[in-house]
């Protein structure tokens, strides 16, 4: 007998069926209740307590960005919450005009509590799929949430607009040529380098993009009106337990903003809960990244002077234990990684 592929279904019924999955979600995951993850807090407060945790020393006006919610509702969050002993501010080191906030104690112990919840409730819920399933629904629902987010960016800002950029998770387009124009030519003023790197950084990002979504593997990118001015990825290897930080920079005309302490504090986040170790390579003499990395938890473990970039310049290898480390450093590799 012949076999006939069944026809595509409609563009309106899987806006539909999306539309119900959606809602289902909403539901189950317990939004519609008054207080959300059995934490007394609504769900934006819940969210707020999550990405301010994620990101220590974040700035209101990004955490509202992250939170979808107007410069007053964040205020009204972030005051609420400090009220109640969740939540801190303190001056900007940066801008003495700005406040960056923090976690409490108490914050961190209902974080800790909340992670926990949703950690129980996923891994209910996953029980009832196939590994292979667990994948697929895992990379749908990173391309659904990423369609979103990107729909929801363009429809907030209107034309002629500049708008106030954002942090994304997973690969953008154009993010490759973006991020390999930020290593030439910063690392060209700073240290020399040439052709050779600026081929390496657009290379072997354009490869780790392809793996994107992958449990083990993460892109951050903070744009703004479509181009990528800051970034950093984890490359981190299940079998092993071992992380490589790798791309992290941000432009000049975002010193002092937070957002590369924002882009560290998702990635340690990300790597506490995956893996034993982290470590990344840098240079000598790159004095801020050195700040971030210490204010975190990397310690230098190895340096030398190296030539193989086209310029003499001293390597460092830093290296980080996970929260929960059980494991050992990774090996160290010939040529070191562009940030």
């Amino acid at each position: 007998m012949d076999f006939v592929d069944a026809p595509a279904q409609t563009r309106e019924r899987t806006i539909l069926d999306l539309r119900e999955f959606s809602r289902k979600l909403v539901r189950e995951l317990g939004f519609m209740r008054s207080t959300l993850a059995d934490s007394d807090l609504a769900p934006s407060a819940v969210h707020a307590v999550i990405e301010i945790g994620a990101s220590p020393g974040i700035q209101a006006r990004d955490l509202a960005n992250i939170l979808r919610l107007d410069k007053s509702n964040a205020s009204r969050q972030i005051a609420k919450l400090e009220s109640i002993g969740l939540v801190t501010r303190t001056t900007s080191t940066d801008d003495a005009r700005s406040s960056e906030l923090y976690l409490t104690d108490a914050g961190q112990s209902l974080r800790t509590r909340i992670d926990q919840f949703a950690t129980d409730q996923v891994s209910h819920a996953l029980r009832r799929l196939a590994p292979a399933d667990q994948q697929t629904l895992v990379k749908s629902l990173s391309l659904y949430a990423d369609a979103l987010a990107h729909d929801n960016d363009s429809n907030a800002t209107p034309k002629g607009d500049t708008g106030a950029g954002r942090i994304f998770e997973g690969y953008r387009p154009g993010c490759i040529g973006d991020v390999a124009s930020l290593h030439a030519r910063f690392y060209a003023k700073h240290s020399g380098f040439g052709v050779f790197f600026e081929r390496k950084v657009a290379t072997e990002l354009a490869e780790f993009a392809q793996s994107l979504p992958h449990s083990d593997k993460a892109l951050w990118l903070y744009m703004e009106n479509g181009r990528s001015l800051a970034s950093l990825a984890i490359d981190g290897d299940a079998a092993t337990r071992i992380a490589h930080l790798r791309w992290f920079i941000v432009d000049d005309s975002l010193r002092g903003s937070g957002i590369g302490r924002q882009l560290i504090g998702r990635a340690m986040e990300f790597v506490d809960e995956r893996f034993d170790q982290t470590y990344l390579w840098t240079f000598r003499g790159l004095d801020a990244a050195r700040h971030l990395y210490d204010s975190v938890g990397f310690a230098l473990t190895h340096e030398a002077e190296g030539q193989q970039w086209g310029a003499t310049v001293v390597e460092q290898r830093f290296s980080r234990s996970s929260k929960r480390a059980k494991g050992t450093p990774g090996k160290r590799r010939r040529n070191p990684d562009a940030r």
